[in-house]
């Protein structure tokens, strides 16, 4: 599975390359009722943040902590995207306020990187179609 985040029309836009990863993160912040604390899931991260699913009611601009347990120090965030919500979670870009280039322990590929095209044994196999034949049965 392609795990690298596909090129689209704002490509050319992006600071750094998007990973398509769920990795669990802790977000603190304060919603309508308060104060709260989610755990929740990043469905795509890149070095300057990520977009994540939160339950919790939250609004563009709004400041928000964010943690991991590989990386327990609280990381400033703000809502820069607030998405469709899906099974009551909602999408939500959230960008690091202050440059965190090493926050996901990971390598970013290089800018202007794309994945290499598949080789033909990687490719899903296409489903059978049903013959002429058995059709007339």
């Amino acid at each position: 599975m392609n795990t690298w985040s596909t090129p689209g029309s704002d490509a050319n836009r992006r600071r750094s390359q998007r990973v398509v990863i769920s990795t669990p993160v802790m977000i603190t912040g304060e919603g309508a009722q308060g104060p709260f604390t989610e755990k929740a899931q990043t469905l795509v991260i890149n070095a300057h943040g990520a977009l994540i699913a939160l339950t919790a009611r939250v609004s563009n601009g709004q400041s928000l902590q964010m943690h991991t347990d590989s990386h327990p120090e609280k990381q400033a965030c703000r809502v820069v995207y607030v998405g469709p919500t899906v099974d009551g979670k909602t999408q939500l870009g959230v960008e690091f306020t202050q440059s965190a280039p090493h926050f996901w322990h990971i390598a970013f590929p290089p800018e202007g990187w794309t994945p290499p095209p598949m080789e033909e044994s990687e490719k899903p196999e296409k489903p059978a179609r049903p013959s002429d034949k058995s059709a007339n049965r």
